[in-house]
């Protein structure tokens, strides 16, 4: 019933412009319709929240109603999608995941293009050459590079033996039943907010600017598919007043923004809408006319069964994974109003509700008195707002590395380092979340309610990861101003930091 529901409510809607496409005549009359479905930022292929939004198997069922309408009908994903997820920090078969559940169940929905966002390069460059070499769907960019033997080249992926670059540009043919054809060409940058040592990111702006320029005189229409902030992207439309619509990603809310020259769009992370763009062209008179309706996925609209197959096949794979650590994974534990910010940009620059709430669960994880907790902002993996119903495999999709929770006796001139040191490394993985740790507006580090005293030893609960020296170099147990480190026994809350945060937002119910 609620496929039937669904394809009734989308004729209702879609009908519009796809009347061109559809009819029949005797001669091409110069006018054509085609839609393109557009995600983006989508790192969990079930459905969130209990079942509540999002789910792949439903934007499947979604392109398929869209297509029985025009068969012009396309889907792209602009960026973001191997990673983060909870399901990627596994391993499957004795190897990491990275992606592998994405890309399979991406070939399933038969994607027509992708370009890079910046968290494809969170994988390892093997990892990444795997998923490239797996997809069964064409990539684009323009500004980004594979750096091999200090050469850099472009991206490439092999099919059926053949080696293709991942190419600057690329080109969509739409045809109708009277014979109108007209190209499509597209173009596409990435942020370059995640360097790695294999990748080489070129001006977004130049790079966007080369690419526009060699394919306008080969395309009736020229789009934009990026992954760059609503700032760039208005730039970019600005400095190509050719490009007619750009659709965006980085940004995990909807919009739908007007630049100088042209709109940008872009869906709400993880798939909870999609946008639906119907496109009418005019050879004769070169006139575009675009029609953008967001729609949402939520448990109304049907999932298609060859990809829910893919999806329940990896769900039961990270299930069984995270029945190791907490007995009912998909239980609702708490309900975000307002939403919790677990988005990168946040938790890698200022204290949030979410950082607040992750660190005060790791000190009331130890049955002891502990002063403050602190975990490095780049430990939150879930880049996204958490909003509505809350499960605890939701909290696994914050926390996917786990870990235990350390409680360090340390004196309060190493704490003050560590505090000034997280601060200088604003906008990295290095910045620290805290609980019962502030600034007064003199700047001076306050500890409950007392200035932090250089003197004093304080009693911190610290995730083990900011224990081994990564991201706080000097922040290792052969420091001297570490004075005493316990690890919690298996049995304890602060064992795995996961459960620690579940057992505590689960008090907050109470």
């Amino acid at each position: 019933m609620k496929k039937f529901v669904f394809i009734t409510a989308c004729i209702s809607f879609l009908f519009i412009g796809c009347k061109s496409s559809q009819s029949i005549s005797s001669k091409d009359d110069g006018v054509i319709s085609f839609k393109i479905i557009q995600l983006n930022d989508v790192y969990e292929i079930a459905p969130l929240s209990g079942g509540q939004y999002g789910g792949m198997a439903r934007v499947a069922h979604i392109r398929d109603s869209v297509q029985q309408l025009d068969p012009n009908t396309y889907m792209v994903l602009a960026g973001d999608f191997l990673n983060p997820s909870l399901l990627g920090t596994i391993k499957y078969n004795g190897e990491r995941i990275y992606g592998k559940q994405m890309v399979e169940v991406m070939n399933a929905m038969n994607f027509d293009l992708v370009t890079f966002g910046n968290h494809e390069f969170d994988v390892t460059e093997e990892g990444l050459q795997k998923r490239l070499n797996e997809s069964n769907f064409p990539w684009i960019t323009a500004n980004v590079r594979h750096i091999i033997a200090n050469d850099t080249v472009p991206f490439e992926y092999t099919r059926n033996s053949e080696i293709i670059p991942v190419p600057d540009t690329f080109t969509l043919y739409p045809q109708d039943k009277d014979g109108t054809k007209i190209e499509v060409g597209f173009v596409s940058v990435t942020i370059p907010s995640n360097p790695q040592p294999f990748v080489y990111y070129g001006d977004i702006f130049k790079e966007s600017k080369r690419a526009y320029s060699d394919i306008k005189s080969k395309a009736d229409i020229v789009l934009g598919l990026t992954h760059v902030s609503i700032d760039q992207d208005k730039e970019i439309s600005n400095q190509n007043p050719g490009i007619a619509f750009i659709m965006g990603g980085h940004e995990h809310n909807n919009m739908l923004v007007e630049s100088r020259n042209a709109k940008i769009a872009k869906a709400d992370a993880n798939a909870k809408t999609v946008y639906i763009h119907t496109f009418s062209y005019n050879k004769k008179t070169k006139k575009l006319d675009i029609d953008s309706e967001l729609l949402t996925v939520d448990n109304k609209i049907a999932s298609k069964p060859s990809v829910e197959v893919i999806v329940e096949k990896w769900t039961n794979i990270l299930e069984t994974e995270i029945k190791q650590v907490i007995s009912n994974p998909n239980e609702i534990i708490y309900n975000a109003n307002p939403p919790l910010d677990g988005t990168d940009s946040s938790n890698r620059s200022k204290q949030t509700n979410l950082g607040e709430i992750i660190t005060n669960a790791m000190a009331l994880s130890f049955t002891s008195n502990v002063d403050a907790g602190l975990v490095n902002g780049g430990s939150i993996r879930i880049d996204d707002m958490m909003e509505g119903n809350i499960t605890s495999m939701d909290v696994f999709r914050v926390l996917p590395f786990g870990g235990g929770v350390l409680k360090v006796d340390i004196t309060g001139s190493l704490l003050k380092e560590v505090l000034d040191y997280s601060v200088s490394k604003s906008g990295t993985g290095a910045y620290l979340q805290r609980y019962n740790i502030s600034k007064n507006p003199e700047e001076q580090w306050i500890v409950g309610s007392s200035l932090l005293d250089e003197n004093n030893t304080y009693t911190v609960a610290f995730s083990d990861f900011l224990l081994k020296g990564y991201d706080i170099p000097f922040l290792t147990p052969d420091n001297k101003g570490v004075l005493n480190v316990y690890s919690p026994t298996k049995e304890e809350a602060a064992y795995d930091i996961r459960k620690a945060v579940i057992l505590y937002i689960k008090s907050l119910k109470k």
